[in-house]
C-alpha cells in the first residue's frame, strides 16, 4: 500500500463522495420515529445525527440512549447537550423494554451519555434495562455501550453481573488526543473498563471503536487496535469523524475506502472475531449481525 499523508484534507473540503447518505425517509423509519416519541425515549441515532439512521431505522434496529439527553462531559467530537442532567426517571427501564417488545427486538443496543453526577456513573440503570429487557422480550440479546465510569471496578460489576450479550466502550480517538478531544475522559480509564469487563467475567464479548480524521496517524490508530487487542476485545468499529456542527473539533482529514479496508485487515491479521471498517460505520451499525458471536452466550 503507497505511503499514507496525513492532515491533506481539511474539514473545509467537500464530503468525498463515499461519505453521502441519503436522507431518512420509509415508513419503517416513520413508524419507529412515532414510537420512540411514544415512549418518551432518546436515541443515539438521533442525538448524534448519525448517517446511518435511515439504514437502521429501517430495517428496526436502533441505539437507545438512557439517563437523559444531557452529558455531563463535553468531547469535542460530540453533539449530544453538555449540562447540568436531570434525575434518573425509575421508569425508563420498563419504557425502553416496552419498545424494544413492541419493536420485536432480537438484538437491543442501550446506550448512555456520562452521568458523573450519580455515584454509580448510572451503572445501575444499565443493569435495570438489562433485566427489563429480558422480561418483557425473552430471547432478545442485550448490547450496552457503556460510558469508562472512571475507570472504577464497582459499577462495572453491577453491569457485568447481569450478562449483556455485547460489552462495548468506545475508546474514541489515540491516546495522545484525548486531552484536546475528550479532555474529561482517560485512556487509562477506558482501558480499565475492557480489562475489568474480561476480569469480572471471562466469556464475555467485548466490543470497542475507534473515530478517525481527528489529528492522528495511521500508525496510532494501528497501535491503539493493538493495545484492543491486548486487551482481548472481540469486535472493533472503526469509522470517519464528521464534524456536526462549526463549534465542534474541525476534521483534519477523510481517510479513503481503501484505507478503511486496510484497517479491516489488519485488524482480522490482529485477531479481532469482528471488525467492521468502513467511512460510515459508527459503533452500533450492523450491531445484529455481530450478535452471531452470541451463540455460545443464549
Amino acid at each position: 500500500m503507497d505511503k499514507v499523508e496525513e492532515g491533506d484534507a481539511p474539514s473545509t473540503r467537500r464530503r468525498p463522495p463515499w461519505i453521502r447518505v441519503r436522507a431518512p425517509t420509509g415508513e419503517a423509519y416513520r413508524e419507529l420515529k412515532r414510537l420512540m416519541r411514544t415512549q418518551a425515549l432518546h436515541t443515539v441515532c438521533e442525538e448524534a445525527h448519525c448517517p446511518n439512521i435511515g439504514e437502521c431505522w429501517a430495517h428496526r434496529t436502533a441505539t437507545f440512549l438512557i439517563l437523559g439527553d444531557t452529558c455531563t462531559r463535553n468531547c469535542r467530537f460530540c453533539n449530544i447537550a453538555t449540562g447540568r442532567p436531570a434525575p434518573p426517571d425509575p421508569d425508563e427501564p420498563e419504557r425502553v423494554a416496552q419498545a424494544v417488545q413492541a419493536m420485536g427486538l432480537k438484538h437491543a443496543v442501550i446506550t448512555s451519555v456520562d452521568r458523573d453526577d450519580l455515584p454509580d456513573g448510572g451503572a445501575s440503570v444499565f443493569a435495570a434495562v438489562i433485566r427489563q429487557i429480558r422480561r418483557l422480550q425473552p430471547g432478545c440479546t442485550v448490547e450496552v455501550l457503556i460510558p469508562d465510569f472512571r475507570g472504577r471496578v464497582e459499577p462495572l460489576r453491577a453491569v457485568m453481573d447481569e450478562r449483556p450479550g455485547i460489552l462495548n466502550h468506545n475508546v474514541e480517538t489515540a491516546p495522545r488526543l484525548f486531552r484536546s478531544i475528550q479532555p474529561q475522559c482517560r485512556y487509562e480509564w477506558s482501558q480499565a473498563v475492557l480489562r475489568n469487563a474480561k476480569a469480572l467475567w471471562p466469556e464475555a464479548v467485548t466490543k470497542s471503536g475507534l473515530m478517525v480524521g481527528l489529528g492522528e496517524t495511521v500508525e496510532e490508530v494501528l497501535e491503539v487496535m493493538r493495545d484492543l487487542r491486548d486487551l482481548d476485545v472481540d469486535i472493533l468499529t472503526i469509522g470517519q469523524y464528521l464534524q456536526p456542527t462549526k463549534e465542534h473539533v474541525p476534521i483534519a482529514r477523510y481517510y479513503t475506502p481503501e484505507e478503511f479496508e486496510m484497517f479491516r485487515l489488519r485488524g482480522e491479521e490482529m485477531g479481532f472475531r469482528w471488525v467492521e471498517s468502513a467511512p460510515l460505520v459508527r459503533s452500533s451499525y450492523h450491531a445484529g449481525e455481530q450478535a452471531s458471536l452470541l451463540e455460545r452466550h443464549p
